[in-house]
């Protein structure tokens, strides 16, 4: 006697076109809530590692300091100021390209990875490095061009907590080495710049960091600051788009 076996067939549903259209529709959701939270976090690890580049800058001046009689290093020296405190430039005839070095503030030895922000996204040309940062030209570094050219001493620093020293450099050109206050006193003190308004308006931060700017302190302390202030006395000069200064005068800069 022969026994029939019928196997049992599972049923099978597949999606239906509105159940997919549904699904793909809270995907793409989901993904338009979480892109813009992926691209704050990006930025705030960004800022949380320029501030650490410009707390090490700050220790690079300090030690510079130490060594060298309590005096800040200078902004920049040599023949048009082709050499300064981030770097020193020698042209190579064979390559017809600049060379790049550590500058003084570095006592000659560095990473020159600290120096570039994070944020930045500006791409150098061929035999060329880009920067992130600028040091406070117009009260500490000063400079060969400067009426004062020595650098100010740790000590002139009436108040190093509000004392600007580096911070995320940026103006309608790029990126410049040398940080400067908005306003020309006059007279001119002897520890303060008496560059024109346009070198000033040069001379202006990058609030890159989410509409924030980063600055490190005298005393060693690192910050993100919102205000922008882009107006440069006595004359207003165009000021870059994205960029300003720290204070609407020069307190944030000076060392008195």
């Amino acid at each position: 006697m022969f026994r029939a076996y019928y196997g049992c067939r599972r049923l099978q549903r597949a999606f239906s076109l509105v159940e997919l259209l549904v699904v793909i529709t809270i995907i793409a959701l989901l993904v338009a809530i979480l892109l813009p939270a992926l691209a704050a976090a990006r930025q705030d690890v960004e800022s949380v590692e320029c501030l650490s580049n410009l707390r090490q800058l700050g220790l690079a001046a300090d030690e510079y300091a130490i060594t060298y009689h309590g005096y800040y290093p200078p902004a920049y020296y040599g023949l048009s100021g082709l050499n300064n405190w981030a770097l020193d430039q020698t042209w190579d005839g064979q390559t017809n390209q600049w060379v790049y070095h550590p500058g003084i503030m570095w006592m000659g030895q560095t990473n020159l990875r600290v120096l570039i922000c994070p944020a930045v996204n500006q791409v150098p040309a061929v035999g060329q490095i880009v920067l992130g940062y600028n040091y406070n030209t117009s009260y500490i570094g000063h400079g060969t061009d400067e009426q004062n050219p020595i650098p100010a001493r740790v000590t002139q620093v009436r108040d190093p907590s509000t004392c600007a020293l580096f911070g995320d450099g940026g103006w309608y050109g790029g990126i410049d080495y040398f940080m400067r206050a908005p306003d020309l006193l006059s007279p001119v003190p002897l520890n303060a710049d008496s560059v024109p308004d346009d070198e000033r308006a040069a001379g202006t931060q990058a609030f890159r960091h989410m509409g924030a700017t980063n600055v490190v302190y005298c005393d060693g302390h690192a910050a993100s600051q919102t205000e922008c202030y882009t107006l440069t006395q006595p004359t207003p000069a165009p000021v870059g788009p994205g960029t300003g200064f720290l204070s609407v005068n020069n307190a944030a800069y000076q060392t008195y």
